[in-house]
């Protein structure tokens, strides 16, 4: 049996996300792992890491990682002050980002102050890993931190300008202490310039806990939103962010001539368009409001015949979405916005892919799903995707953790 991990997840407050289904997982395949959530923890996250055996930490452990988070906290609100006050676009676009630059040192200072807290809870983990890392400071949150560690980066969010820049060079050396995790290889790429010299490995963040949609729970998602088990459904799952293209589905949807069920939950969502599709004859919109419980999740994706993606081209970041459906043995309805995914993809007959930004292609899609709903994905899916088992993702950042653990002896 590995010894126990130290996951840190600073959005362990927020319902929805990837970290809503990978923590828990990984803590239930290392019984006795730390779990430090900085900023807290969802109450629904909390019964499944007492379930897992995990020992969850929401406060600083020990008066560096106190005044660590303090800082934070502090910048927290100047960086929110300032978003506020330079909202409008009258403003110089160099003013309006100093912050989010703000937002890179906040971030920085938490995650310090979780790996200060790590340190001093648990020296002889197997991995120290924060789970959603910042895309920025990476050798500052290590120095300041005092512990290597793994650190998972899903996007660039907010690239750095000329001052949080300076600061990446003066803690340079610390980036010698971590190892970045890209869930993608485009990510990698994205990367790869602004951080030469920090070194990186790729492998999926979502991991397969084997838990696919029983029959029974399909049933009780039709009933739960009152569908005949005979009439066509899709979901479209997530808040409705710039990269995800909500503008080709709404004219995919204003083209429909068959009758379909329409189930959508996320947060953030946008009603003016959700009453515009509530008006389209034929088509019947079921919203949830998110972010929602694991629970509802499944639920939305229990009732569907497939899960719709639509992300704009050039998106590589790994789509919980897709794994989610892969995982769960829901089909999808998928844009070839990510020329990597497509291939995985190509040919499997529980998906239909349509050209990014073609609204009638995903209208013909819609339509086939109408008329003849794919086979569901098999359970060799979540591999074809690169998933692990949450056992073998916790055997993954083991093994990527040991030369940083070589590097400190």
């Amino acid at each position: 049996m590995r010894g126990p991990l130290v996951l840190i997840e600073p959005y362990a407050n927020r319902l929805g996300g990837h970290h809503q289904h990978t923590l828990p997982a990984l803590a239930q395949a290392r019984p006795g792992s730390l779990v430090i959530a900085p900023h807290g923890i969802a109450s629904e996250a909390v019964c499944a890491l007492r379930e897992a055996g995990a020992r969850l930490v929401t406060t600083p452990a020990g008066l560096p990682a106190v005044v660590l988070l303090a800082v934070s906290r502090l910048a927290a609100g100047l960086s929110a002050a300032g978003q506020r006050v330079l909202r409008s676009r009258r403003w110089p676009r160099r003013l309006r980002r100093v912050p989010h630059q703000i937002t890179l040192i906040v971030r920085c200072l938490a995650e310090a102050s979780a790996l200060r807290s790590a340190r001093r809870l648990e020296p002889g983990a197997d991995a120290v890993v924060i789970l959603t890392a910042s895309e920025a400071l990476h050798g500052a949150a290590a120095l300041l931190g005092r512990q290597p560690h793994l650190r998972f980066v899903h996007e660039a969010v907010t690239t750095e300008d000329t001052v949080v820049r300076l600061l990446g060079r003066l803690a340079r050396r610390g980036e010698q202490q971590v190892i970045a995790v890209y869930p993608t290889q485009a990510v990698g790429d994205q990367f790869a310039t602004a951080f030469a010299d920090l070194p990186a490995v790729v492998g999926a963040f979502a991991v397969d806990d084997g838990r696919r949609l029983s029959a029974v729970e399909r049933d009780g998602g039709r009933a739960a939103f009152g569908i005949p088990a005979a009439e066509a459904v899709v979901c479209l799952v997530g808040g409705w962010w710039p990269y995800k293209d909500i503008t080709v589905v709404d004219a995919a949807l204003d083209r429909l001539k068959e009758p379909l069920h329409l189930v959508v939950t996320g947060s953030l969502l946008d009603e003016a368009v959700l009453t515009r599709w509530r008006s389209l004859p034929g088509l019947r919109v079921h919203t949830v409001p998110g972010p929602v419980s694991d629970a509802v999740l499944r639920l939305v994706y229990a009732a569907a015949d497939a899960a719709l993606v639509t992300r704009r081209p050039g998106t590589g970041k790994e789509s919980g979405l897709v794994m989610d459906a892969a995982r769960l043995g829901v089909p999808l309805i998928v844009s070839d916005h990510d020329p990597a995914l497509t291939a995985r993809l190509h040919n499997q007959p529980w998906t239909l892919t349509f050209p990014a930004g073609d609204p009638d292609a995903l209208a013909d899609a819609l339509h086939t799903v109408i008329l003849q709903p794919p086979p569901l994905p098999g359970p060799e899916a979540p591999c074809l995707l690169g998933m692990r088992s949450a056992a073998e993702q916790a055997d993954f950042l083991t093994r990527t953790f040991a030369p940083l653990r070589t590097k400190e002896s």
